[in-house]
C-alpha cells in the first residue's frame, strides 16, 4: 500500500487505533463537560474553562513531562495504577490514550460547547414547559441540535491525536508496535537522514489534515448557511 514497509503500517494502523481509542473516550467526557460549560453560572466556569483549555498553549514536551512523573512507580497514578493490579503506564499504548485524552481535550469540549452555546433556548424552554425533564431535555433536544458541533469535535480530536508528538514522545517512547505512531516514525527517518521515507508519511498526514480541516469547514458553512433560512 503506497510502498510502505511493515513498519509503517504498524506505525499507521497504532496512530488510528490511538486517534479512534481516544476519539470515543473524549466524546463521552466532553459532551457532559461542554453541556456544563455552556449553561452553568457557576463562579467555577472560568476556572475549569482555563484547565480545559491548558493543553492549547502548554508545551507539549511541558505537558508530557509531568504526565510521565505522574505515570512513574511513584507518581501519584503510577501508585494508583500499581495498587489495582495493573502494569506501568509510562511507555505503553494504555498511557498514551490517557495523556492524549487530556492534550485533545480542548478541540472535542470546544466545538461541543459552541454548539450548545449558540442553540435556541426557546426549544429547551418549550420542551421544560411541557414535562420535560432536564436529562430528557439533553437526549431528545440538545444532542440533536448540537450535532455539527459533535461532529466537529470529534474529527478534530481524531485528528489532533493523530498528529501528536511530544506528548506521545515524552510518555511511550519510540517502542514498535507499542508507541511509535507515525509522528514518531518520522522523527526517527529524519534523525536517520533518511528523507524519503520520512516525506511519504509526511505527505500522507499533511493530505489528512487538509481532507479533514476542509470537511470541517465546509460543514460548518452549511450549518451557518442552514441556521439563515
Amino acid at each position: 500500500m503506497f510502498g510502505l514497509t511493515p513498519d509503517e503500517i504498524t506505525a499507521l494502523w497504532l496512530t488510528f487505533k490511538l486517534a479512534g481509542t481516544v476519539t470515543i473516550v473524549l466524546l463521552f467526557i466532553s459532551t457532559p463537560l461542554a453541556w456544563w460549560l455552556a449553561r452553568s453560572r457557576s463562579s467555577m466556569v472560568a476556572f475549569v474553562s482555563a484547565l480545559v483549555a491548558l493543553p492549547i498553549v502548554l508545551p507539549p514536551s511541558v505537558l508530557g513531562f509531568y504526565f510521565l512523573i505522574a505515570f512513574s512507580p511513584q507518581g501519584v497514578i503510577g501508585q494508583l495504577s500499581q495498587s489495582l493490579g495493573m502494569s506501568g503506564l509510562a511507555f505503553s499504548f494504555s498511557g498514551l490514550v490517557i495523556a492524549s485524552v487530556i492534550y485533545s481535550l480542548p478541540f472535542v469540549v470546544q466545538p461541543i460547547q459552541n454548539a450548545f452555546v449558540a442553540m435556541e433556548q426557546s426549544s429547551l424552554e418549550a420542551a421544560a414547559t411541557l414535562g420535560a425533564n432536564p436529562l430528557a431535555c439533553f437526549f431528545q433536544i440538545a444532542l440533536p441540535n448540537a450535532k455539527v458541533g459533535l461532529l466537529t469535535g470529534a474529527i478534530l480530536g481524531f485528528a489532533h491525536t493523530v498528529g501528536e508528538f511530544g506528548v506521545i514522545l515524552m510518555i511511550g517512547g519510540n517502542i514498535p508496535g507499542e508507541t511509535q505512531v507515525v509522528s514518531v516514525k518520522i522523527y526517527e527517518y529524519v534523525e536517520s537522514l533518511n528523507y524519503t521515507q520520512a516525506h511519504r508519511l509526511s505527505a500522507i498526514l499533511l493530505v489528512f489534515s487538509f481532507i479533514v480541516l476542509f470537511w470541517v469547514y465546509l460543514k460548518q458553512k452549511q450549518a451557518g448557511l442552514s441556521g439563515r433560512v
